[in-house]
């Protein structure tokens, strides 16, 4: 009786756990949680998945929130010692955008109305500046 007793406290104990990692997973905060609206353009991805992975993106916001626009940053997939950059535009821009890996990263279009500009490092220390692209 007393071992009958300890397999289901086991058991519920394993099952109780289960169910916190279960619904702690999927309560996961994610671009979705944001105020501000973001729709992301377009996106590119170098091809080389032995090294390090760069991903440039390119989003469309409709508000200037410089803090909602850093936490969409840092929503973003990052690979270690990859690299990875969002551009910010507020303007609705036709294709095509261009986005290269290479400096300047994107059209000289979607330059002229960037409005900010996210990027994780290699080593994982982000940086966010406004209005990037202005001299």
């Amino acid at each position: 009786m007393k071992r009958n007793y300890l397999f289901h406290a086991l058991l519920l104990t394993v099952v109780g756990i289960v169910f916190w990692m279960i619904a702690d997973t999927i309560s996961q905060p994610g671009v979705g949680d944001l105020s501000s609206r973001f729709e992301e353009l377009d996106s590119y991805r170098n091809e080389n998945n032995t090294g390090p992975v760069h991903r440039v993106y390119l989003v469309f916001t409709p508000d200037i929130n410089w803090e909602e626009m850093e936490a969409y940053g840092n929503f973003m997939p990052h690979t270690k010692y990859g690299v990875t950059r969002v551009f910010f535009v507020n303007e609705r821009l036709s294709p095509p955008f261009d986005l290269d890996i290479r400096e300047p990263y994107l059209a000289a279009s979607a330059q002229r109305a960037c409005i900010g500009r996210y990027e994780k490092s290699p080593m994982g220390e982000v940086s966010f500046r406004k209005y990037p692209f202005d001299k």
